[in-house]
This record gives C-alpha cells, sequence and structure tokens, in this order.
C-alpha cells in the first residue's frame, strides 16, 4: 500500500499522539509499504527527510514556538498548507489511504484530501483532541470546534479510538452513531541498557518514583507534589518528572513553596533513551493526571517492571489492573493516593509480583500488533 499521514505533530516535536503515530509508521514502513507523512516544521528540522523508511514532509507552519506544545495560529495554519502540499503530491503520485491522527486540526485537511480524491480517510482519534476538561476551550465543550469534530467523525470511512474511553466520549458528546474501532496504543520493546543510580545522580538510600508527560494541566502534578509533600516523613523519596511545558514556570514556584527542591526533580524534555534509564533506576511510576486517552507512558513503566498508581479517570481503565499492575485510585483522592503508595512500598513480594507481571503483560501491547490491526483496517477501508 502506498499510505498518507496527515498529523500536525510528529517526533521530535509534540507528544503521546506523535510518537504513536511514528511508530506505527516506521512498522509499517518496515513490512513494506510506502508511508510519506505530512506534519508541521520547528525550527532547524529538515523540510523533507526519510527516516527508517518513512518519508516526512515537514510544512513552514504559522508560530510553532515550542517543541512540546503547537500554537493556535500553527495548528490553524497547517491545514491550508498541508491541503497545498497534498494536492502537488498528487499530481504526481497516488495513495491508496489517508491515516489522519486527530479529528482537530488535522482532521479537516485528512477528509477534504479524501473528499477532492476519493481517497479513503482513516480517522485516529487521540483522546485529548475530542475531550480535554481540563481545557476551557475543549473541543467537547466550544461550539465551533464541536461542530468541526462532530462532521470529521461522520465523514471519515473508518474512526479508530485508542480506548473505549475515547470512544464512549465520542458517541457520548457528539452524538455520533456509527462503528468505532478501537485499537490500543503500542510501544517497541525497550532495548536501550539499564544504568545505575550512582550513573544517574541518584540517591541510594530512597525510593525513586517517575512521571512523564508535557507540562500541561490536564498532567495535574500539582495534585502528585502534595502527595510526595505527605509521604516524604515516613517514606523518604525523590519524584523525577521528565518533560516541558507551559506549566513548568508554576511547578518550580510550587516545589518552592512546598520545601521539595532536594525531592523532585524537573529533568524536562529527555531522551528516548533517557527515558528508560530513569524508568529502570525507578520504584514505580505515578500519575495524577485528571484524564488520560490512553496512557502510553504507563505502557512504557511497564516495560521496565514498574507498578503503575494512578488516577481512574480515562483509557488507562482498559488494560491496567486494580492489584494487578499497581493501583487505580478515584480521582481527586490524594490521601488514597498517598496510602496505596505506601501499601505498595511495604510490601517488597508485593513489587516483586506485580514487577514480574507487568513485564510479560506488556508484550500484548508491542507496535508489530498494533500496526498489524491498523492494516486490516486499511485494508477494509480500500476495499
Amino acid at each position: 500500500m502506498n499510505i498518507l499521514v496527515v498529523n500536525y505533530e510528529y517526533p521530535p516535536i509534540g507528544g503521546g499522539g506523535g510518537v504513536i503515530c511514528r511508530d506505527i509508521c516506521e512498522e509499517i514502513a518496515a513490512k513494506g509499504h510506502r508511508v510519506t507523512v505530512v506534519t508541521s516544521h520547528y525550527d532547524s528540522l529538515p523540510m523533507h527527510e526519510t527516516l527508517n523508511g518513512v518519508a516526512i514532509i515537514r510544512l513552514p507552519v504559522v508560530m510553532r514556538g515550542k517543541k512540546d506544545v503547537a500554537s493556535f495560529l500553527s495548528m490553524v495554519s497547517y491545514v491550508p498548507l498541508c491541503i497545498r502540499k497534498a494536492t502537488s503530491i498528487l499530481r504526481r503520485e497516488r495513495y491508496d489511504v489517508i491515516h489522519t491522527h486527530f479529528a482537530i486540526p488535522s482532521g479537516p485537511a485528512g477528509q477534504y484530501i479524501s473528499d477532492k480524491y476519493g481517497i479513503p480517510n482513516v480517522l485516529s482519534i487521540h483522546g485529548g483532541d475530542i475531550f480535554d476538561p481540563s481545557k476551557s476551550l475543549s473541543p467537547h465543550d466550544t461550539v465551533g470546534l464541536k461542530q468541526t469534530v462532530r462532521r470529521m467523525l461522520k465523514k471519515a470511512d473508518r474512526v479508530v479510538a485508542q480506548s473505549s474511553d475515547t470512544k464512549s466520549n465520542a458517541e457520548k458528546y457528539y452524538g455520533v452513531d456509527r462503528k468505532i474501532d478501537i485499537v490500543p496504543l503500542g510501544i517497541r520493546p525497550n532495548t536501550y541498557s539499564a544504568k545505575s543510580r550512582q550513573d544517574l545522580g541518584l540517591p541510594a538510600d530512597k525510593y525513586v518514583f517517575s512521571t512523564i508527560g508535557r507540562l500541561v494541566k490536564r498532567k495535574n502534578i500539582e495534585d502528585l507534589l502534595h502527595i510526595i509533600k505527605e509521604i516524604q516523613i515516613s517514606i523518604p523519596s525523590v519524584l523525577l518528572i521528565m518533560g516541558d511545558g507551559p506549566e513548568k514556570d508554576f511547578l518550580e514556584s510550587m516545589i518552592r513553596n512546598l520545601q521539595l527542591e532536594g525531592a523532585v526533580r524537573l529533568l524536562g524534555r529527555v531522551s528516548d533513551e533517557q527515558k528508560f534509564e530513569y524508568l529502570n533506576a525507578s520504584d514505580g511510576y505515578l500519575s495524577t493526571a485528571i484524564h488520560e486517552g490512553f496512557g502510553i507512558v504507563f505502557l512504557e513503566a511497564m516495560e521496565c517492571g514498574l507498578p503503575v498508581i494512578c488516577y481512574d479517570r480515562g483509557g488507562q481503565r482498559d488494560f491496567l489492573i486494580n492489584g494487578k499492575t499497581g493501583y487505580l485510585v478515584e480521582l481527586g483522592n490524594k490521601a488514597e493516593f498517598a496510602v496505596k503508595l505506601q501499601e505498595l512500598l511495604h510490601s517488597k513480594n508485593l513489587r516483586t509480583e506485580i514487577s514480574a507481571h507487568n513485564k510479560t503483560y506488556v508484550k500484548d501491547f508491542y507496535i508489530e500488533s498494533v500496526a498489524g490491526k491498523y492494516l486490516s483496517i486499511f485494508q477494509e477501508a480500500i476495499s
């Protein structure tokens, strides 16, 4: 197949939606298919390049000033630029299927190309692009955006949600009555070597916890800082926060106010290798996000054998099992979160049991399986 991928974010820019897009594209390319991605340009990245078998075309969007977060103008400008570039490409080349990631802003571009050239469009919705309770302009509660998302969900030849939570939100908030496939996100097996805590500058006599994600309100790291403050007296520990974003200054101020300077480290954006080095050196993975469409970071933590403790709202409920992979805690219940964390740390046998389970269980979510499911959907859409 010859596949055109429409996604306004693609690594090294963006978050989890871009990462899973890249991994699927590279896996599909490795199986012998042709894949072309049309995405946004940033900083000094080349406008055109081929990486791991995937042809990448980057568009000069307006005011993309940050690697982790897209500006409103950059998202709006992506749509006409993508349509223009695709029109140019399609004068000389034919594609079998379009794979569009995110109902907005990528959705209108992918659907326009599909309608104009008669190419089936498979739309992947990633959670935050249809429902984000932390945003004042979340699409599910903003008139113009809601109408656009509804139209994208209805017009696409196939719609793929990453979790039952994302599917449910599409049906609940947009009144969509159609088949929506569920294909979970996936990861590649970790091939990076572990490093000692000494090499990473981490204490050997304290518990180490990790959390990963863009520093945005939805990640609700504020709750996690309060939890770490509460357990410090009985459980000396260090929290590693990997990621960057608009909440960084606020979190730095909060760390100072809570007197957690020695207990919390803001590591910023890290490479994949560094991420797995820190995860392998940790005792657990913690998240107090108020919603996750899926949560690929949970899989990455499980790959390293970490117990996962998080709130119970979002797509992670599809695959995280209370008492088996760690603990799911009622949204916003910081006291219960702290109790479950202490319960886990006070039982070495429990941690060992969960670690062994997670390392085996996560293999069900390797990217090869995910890419295979998408290829089947592409074939069905074409036929």
